[in-house]
């Protein structure tokens, strides 16, 4: 059985993916509306959850993810603008869910 913790409710109609993190990322110079946020690299999967589905992406860590966890990720941008604060960011990714395979 397969539960989801989400970090804010979601809009059906929002594109969203399971993704492994993979690592995270630091930056020495990003865009003012990023900072304070922490960004993860995180694997897009296909629905085997062990197959990559494109490039990794770098996404915004609203449910304390680590390395190794499978989320849910979207590109919804008002949520983003919500989290980070910011009417402009550059950010088109965050976490809004933990996969819990246990």
């Amino acid at each position: 059985m397969i539960f989801l913790t989400f970090a804010k409710p979601s809009r059906s109609t929002l594109p969203m993916h399971l993704a492994r993190i993979i690592g995270t990322a630091t930056a020495t110079v990003k865009h003012p509306s990023l900072t304070g946020a922490r960004l993860l690299v995180a694997q897009p999967l296909m629905a085997d959850r062990r197959t990559p589905d494109g490039d990794p992406q770098i996404a915004i860590d609203t449910v304390a993810a680590s390395v190794g966890d499978v989320v849910v990720i979207t590109s919804d941008g008002r949520l983003l603008r919500d989290v980070l604060t910011s009417e402009a960011t550059p950010a088109r990714w965050s976490t809004i869910g933990l996969v819990d395979e246990g």
